[in-house]
Parts: structure tokens; C-alpha cells; sequence
């Protein structure tokens, strides 16, 4: 396929029928990102939101696998990318995954190429009318969240971090980098904060925990919750299943319930 952007005005057509775009970052790796990013937007999808989920993890792309189409081959030509429909329609998602010929083909490319791929995704996929774009971005600030910023030009980013200290040292540079870039912040989300047993049902905070709820508050920025570890979500996630759809009680999906609705709220 030839690697050519976007022009802006296929870019403007695209945004002006998308209501609401969020960007999910993080400064660190392993926090859990990708994952929170699925589950939001099947969950909007769920809630009946027209919603599309953007995988610009060029390098390691997860969110096919966790939404069970991992081997899906994306069509259309230079101007019009099919993207892949989930949930009756509700949910249309786009990565750089469905257009690798084998299934773990690695991406070798520099910055101007993913700039432009990144590009392409916003403007020539089919999203059609949406509610929500979700942004998956892979950790750090660097040309994959700084391409996203300055084609789809999100109304807000998500910033995910681990209750840990090591972990919000890194992440706090997220939070920097939307403040320079002129980005708001949608609010922060605290992954992993604590571990729930499948068997008694006991929280223990092995991450410790609290840690995401400080980083807001010291950065005056809003906090939208806390969602624990439970064994589901990787299970579910290995099987390309997503946690929202197929559990329907416990405290980790009231927590994600909980940090949906924060989202629509605000």
C-alpha cells in the first residue's frame, strides 16, 4: 500500500463527524493501557455509543488480539480503509495489524513513515459517524502520540498508570507532554490497584496502591478510578474476549462501569 498521509482536507471530513476524540497514554510500558483502552470502547459500544477504537501501537499492536481479530485483513484502496465492525456495528477498529501479511511480522519504520500511516488510519478509515474515538497510543511522548495530537487533534487524553511510585515518576511525563502540547486532560485512571482473589474475594494491594489518586491531585488534574487486577481480564484478553462483555459483576467491573461513566459524564 503506498504509505502517503492524509491531505487535510480528507483529515477535516473525517473529524467533523466524529463527536467526542480521546487519546489513552502513558509515560511507562506495562501499565495496562491497551488493555483499559479496549474495554472503554467496547464499553461505550455497549451503552449503544457509535464508537472507534484506533490502535497506534505500530510496533507491538495488542488490540486486535483482545477483540478476537487478530488475523483480520483490512480492505479498500489509498483513500478508503475498512476497518473492522464489532457489536452489531457499534464498534469499528482500525490497526496496523490487519495489514501485515503474516500474523507476527514485525514494523521496522522510522518517523515520517509512521507519521504518515498514523495519518491515514485517522482520515481514509470508514469511521462514519461516531460518538467516541478511542486512541490507543503506545507508552512514552514520542512520534506516535505526537502524530495522533497533530492529525486527529483530540479533545482530551486518558492517562493510565500502576499505583507504584516507579510507575508514576514515568507517567507524570504524560501528563507534562499534554500540557505542552496544549492537550486536556480527561482525567487519570489507576490500573491495577490491588489484586482481588478469585477464591475469597480479598483485595490485596500488591502494587501497593493510592498512588494514581496522588499523581492527580498533585498535578490538579481530575481523577476518573480505580480498576483492581483481576485474573478475568487476562483470560478473557488471551481468548479475544474483552472483560466488559463477558463479566457482569464484581468490583472490577463496577470499577470500570464507574470509570465509564466518568468519561460520558464529562
Amino acid at each position: 500500500m503506498a504509505h502517503q498521509g492524509a491531505d487535510e482536507k480528507r483529515l477535516e471530513e473525517t473529524l467533523s463527524v466524529i463527536k467526542h476524540k480521546l487519546v489513552v497514554l502513558s509515560g511507562k510500558g506495562g501499565v495496562g493501557k491497551s488493555t483499559v483502552a479496549v474495554n472503554l470502547a467496547v464499553g461505550l459500544a455497549i451503552k449503544g455509543f457509535n464508537t472507534g477504537l484506533l490502535d497506534t501501537d505500530l510496533h507491538g499492536p495488542s488490540v486486535p488480539k483482545m477483540l478476537g481479530v487478530e488475523k483480520f485483513l483490512t480492505s479498500g484502496d489509498e483513500t478508503h480503509l475498512e476497518p473492522a465492525v464489532l457489536y452489531d456495528g457499534k464498534l469499528k477498529a482500525m490497526s496496523i495489524q490487519f495489514m501485515l501479511q503474516n500474523l507476527h511480522d514485525s514494523v521496522i519504520w522510522r518517523g515520517p513513515l509512521k507519521h504518515s500511516i498514523i495519518s491515514q488510519f485517522i482520515g481514509h478509515t470508514v469511521w462514519g459517524k461516531l460518538d467516541y474515538l478511542i486512541i490507543d497510543s503506545p507508552p512514552g511522548t514520542g512520534d506516535e502520540p505526537l502524530s495522533v495530537i497533530q492529525t486527529a487533534r483530540p479533545d482530551a487524553a486518558i492517562v493510565v498508570t500502576t499505583p507504584q511510585e516507579v510507575a508514576t515518576f514515568d507517567v507524570r511525563k504524560s501528563i507534562d507532554f499534554c500540557e505542552k502540547m496544549n492537550l486536556p486532560l480527561a482525567g487519570v485512571i489507576e490500573n491495577m490497584s490491588g489484586f482481588i482473589c478469585p477464591h475469597c474475594g480479598e483485595e490485596t494491594a500488591i502494587f501497593s496502591t493510592g498512588g494514581g489518586r496522588r499523581m492527580a491531585q498533585d498535578c490538579g488534574v481530575p481523577f476518573l478510578g480505580t480498576i483492581p487486577i483481576d485474573p478475568g481480564f487476562v483470560l478473557n484478553s488471551d481468548q479475544g474476549k474483552t472483560f466488559v462483555e463477558h463479566v457482569t459483576e464484581g468490583k472490577s467491573m463496577e470499577a470500570i462501569a464507574s470509570v465509564i461513566e466518568n468519561i460520558v459524564k464529562r
